[in-house]
């Protein structure tokens, strides 16, 4: 009885942690031990649907020997997964890294006519 009422709070504490980080960048923790990455799209009680990035590199015509210095056309493309709440452990945002401030500029700017 007690597991139940245990589960049932995760699940819930789970559920309103993904509806904080909807529409962020985030990284799925599986309980299988697998990890993905991807934005918060919508959160149902029962499932969590996510954009899942991908790279797609594309080589056109690699016999033409005019094309072999020309770099291939990369993009990335999202595709649309659904996670079910009871098989996820954790969720985290993605560590974006941290450069320098911006630049301060001086105040007021010297030119004429500001």
């Amino acid at each position: 009885m007690q597991s139940e009422a245990s589960s049932s709070s995760n699940l819930q504490n789970l559920y309103n942690e993904c509806k904080e980080m909807m529409n962020y960048h985030v990284i799925i923790r599986m309980q299988d031990g697998r990890e993905f990455d991807g934005v918060i799209e919508s959160v149902e009680p029962d499932g969590v649907n996510v954009l899942m990035g991908e790279d797609v590199i594309i080589r056109e015509d690699e016999d033409n020997r005019q094309m072999q210095f020309r770099n291939p056309r990369r993009f990335r493309r999202f595709r649309r997964m659904r996670f079910p709440l009871a098989t996820i452990l954790a969720l985290s945002l993605l560590p974006y890294p941290y450069y320098a401030p911006p630049f301060p500029y001086a105040q007021p700017y010297p030119f004429f006519p500001y």
